[in-house]
């Protein structure tokens, strides 16, 4: 005699048995894949949570302010010293603008760092596990990192430009306004230039999978290179001097035009090209390598 209130078990065949798991249909065109907004989320999310990109954006800042103060007080006050012909070469806005050398070190070790990171922790595996698709995987870490180097890149320049020009006015040198039609162009294409440096660093990591070569790279072709470029001799040096990607794209930030070197925006067109051509060779290498 069964007590009062309890429930007969239901036989196992039976039809009125409720089923013990119950799936949810899956939301469409998320079953099984990850698109491509979901991969950017993710990356923006890594990028975003780097302990490393915190230091490198608020230390280029402050050094670069730094370093447009003491270039544009020192070329200020050596003004009234100079002969005529250094005056008439004068560049306010390069001079105001020259941190720019050590952002793109900054910058494009963060671009190296959006990638090596994960080869030297491992958890490039994962991601690759997550999303196969590696084109996409890379895509979205390029564009999760222009979000950050381009409103960087302009901070920079833009910084800088108002910092050094204030400080150029303040010992009597000659100055812009950023109305100017030549400082606008040179803040916005510094802002440019150190978003291409960017994806040049991540490019190179790419390829190079390892972040001491990768900042060992950057400092040979965005420093070294150009520094002994007018020292070698012949056509070598004249063309390292014309048109070494990192000399090209630098003419953007300048004022006074030199006729033996390429426009501004043609010389940042020069870089641009540079840096989407490795950008291919990175897919290209990213597709086919093992994690």
């Amino acid at each position: 005699m069964s007590r009062t209130g309890t429930r007969p078990r239901p036989a196992a065949g039976d039809a009125t048995a409720p089923a013990r798991q119950e799936r949810l249909p899956a939301a469409p065109g998320t079953a099984g894949r990850a698109t491509f907004r979901h991969c950017l989320t993710a990356e923006w999310i890594k990028i975003r949570t780097m302990r490393s990109t915190l230091y490198v954006v608020l230390g280029t800042l402050a050094f670069c302010m730094g370093l447009a103060a003491l270039s544009s007080t020192s070329a200020g006050e050596e003004y009234a010293a100079m002969t005529s012909a250094d005056r008439a070469a004068f560049d306010p806005l390069a001079i105001s603008l020259r941190s720019y050398l050590l952002a793109q070190i900054a910058l494009g070790l963060l671009g190296g760092l959006v990638i090596t990171s994960e080869y030297g922790a491992r958890t490039i595996v994962g991601t690759l596990t997550s999303v196969p698709n590696r084109s996409r995987v890379l895509a979205a870490k390029a564009l999760a990192l222009v979000g950050v180097t381009l409103p960087v890149g302009l901070l920079v320049s833009l910084g800088g430009f108002l910092t050094g020009q204030a400080s150029l006015e303040a010992a009597g040198a000659p100055y812009l306004e950023l109305s100017d039609g030549t400082a606008l162009r040179g803040v916005v294409g510094c802002g440019l230039y150190l978003t291409l440096a960017g994806l040049f660093g991540l490019a190179l990591g790419t390829v190079i999978r390892s972040t001491t070569a990768t900042v060992t790279t950057l400092f040979g072709v965005l420093l070294i290179v150009q520094a002994f470029a007018p020292a070698l001799p012949g056509a070598l040096g004249d063309w390292l001097a014309t048109y070494w990607p990192p000399v090209a794209g630098g003419q953007i930030i300048t004022g006074y035009r030199d006729p033996a070197l390429l426009a501004p925006w043609s010389g940042l067109a020069v870089m641009a090209a540079c840096v989407a051509a490795l950008l291919a060779a990175a897919f290209a290498v990213f597709r086919r390598r093992d994690a």
